[in-house]
């Protein structure tokens, strides 16, 4: 048997302290993890101007908060490549994407990318054709953090998790077969050229996408009154 660990005041006071100020201690050596900042809430009207024209530093910063959030790693040029888009809706805080292609390699047709979804946001319903250039793009997705329910071909789930705002199709969609991803899910698309889309949950989702190469002339959203920049 091995002997126990011996514990004196001076760490049984220590160890309360940090328990107290959100802190914990693991492993062998004294390892500090903050407890999670508030809860994220975002005003859709932060994030246009007095003339409703969309402000994509303020989205930005929307989704920096939601990285810092998940303690996601901010690289120096995260914010440079990070795109934003609100798809021409003025409601941002409900249907957009923040993302940063970390490699879209047209030679050899394969891509790299996160996708960052506000609490409540959703990613609008959309599809690959095969373009001059190349195929049509074949997806899977893993979610490194929040939860991220996926929607695409197959059953209708019956009640869906996601609420569909007005400014999609008057709040209809096409397809409706809910996958629920976790950190540490995967799911991918079911077949080459299938609708589907995104939504997630109340501590927003940061999505990996793996891919084949993407071609953004071979995009086609379900609803046709999206502005795609």
């Amino acid at each position: 048997m091995e002997p126990k660990a011996r514990i004196n005041r001076r760490t049984v006071l220590k160890t309360t302290a940090l328990t107290a100020a959100g802190l914990s201690l693991t492993g062998c050596g004294e390892t500090l993890r903050k407890s999670k900042p508030a809860k994220l809430q975002f005003d859709n009207a932060d994030f246009y101007d007095a003339a409703g024209k969309f402000k994509p530093e303020a989205a930005k910063e929307a989704h920096l908060a939601l990285m810092k959030y998940h303690r996601y790693p901010i690289f120096p040029d995260t914010r440079e490549k990070l795109w934003v888009s609100d798809y021409g809706t003025g409601q941002f805080a409900k249907l957009g994407l923040g993302a940063v292609m970390f490699v879209n390699n047209e030679k050899d047709r394969y891509m790299l990318m996160d996708i960052y979804l506000l609490p409540g946001q959703m990613l609008p319903e959309h599809y690959h054709l095969a373009t001059d250039k190349n195929p049509s793009k074949l997806e899977g997705w893993l979610v490194r953090h929040g939860v991220s329910y996926v929607y695409g071909e197959g059953e209708p789930t019956v009640p869906m998790h996601a609420v569909v705002p007005q400014c999609h199709m008057n709040g209809t969609v096409t397809v409706s077969h809910e996958v629920v991803l976790r950190p540490g899910e995967f799911t991918p698309l079911n077949r080459v050229g299938a609708r589907h889309w995104q939504y997630a949950g109340p501590e927003g989702a940061i999505i990996t996408e793996v891919a084949t190469v993407h071609d953004n002339d071979g995009v086609r959203h379900s609803d046709t009154n999206l502005v795609f920049p």
